[in-house]
């Protein structure tokens, strides 16, 4: 299935975009970002297990549980600190 991908932040700099169509057999947000890590790039490097990453799945926080759905928009991005 077809899900659209964003990127913010470090995570978008080092992807050098700032999303993508992306295809994928991922059922799940987790499955999704191991798909995306396992493509070895810099991008997936940030995506690592063991790094803080937030996920979003159409503009709400979600998890790796999460389902995914085609044309499904998941966003990645580093947590942020306001002041």
């Amino acid at each position: 299935m077809q899900v659209q991908l964003k990127y913010f932040a470090s995570i978008r700099e080092a992807m050098g975009r700032n999303g993508e169509t992306y295809e994928t057999q991922a059922t799940s947000v987790g499955g999704l970002r191991d798909e995306l890590i396992a493509r070895g790039d810099a991008g997936g490097q940030l995506l690592a297990r063991g790094k803080a990453v937030r996920m979003a799945l159409n503009q709400t926080m979600c998890d790796d549980a999460t389902p995914l759905t085609a044309g499904a928009e998941v966003a990645f991005f580093p947590p942020v600190t306001g002041g």
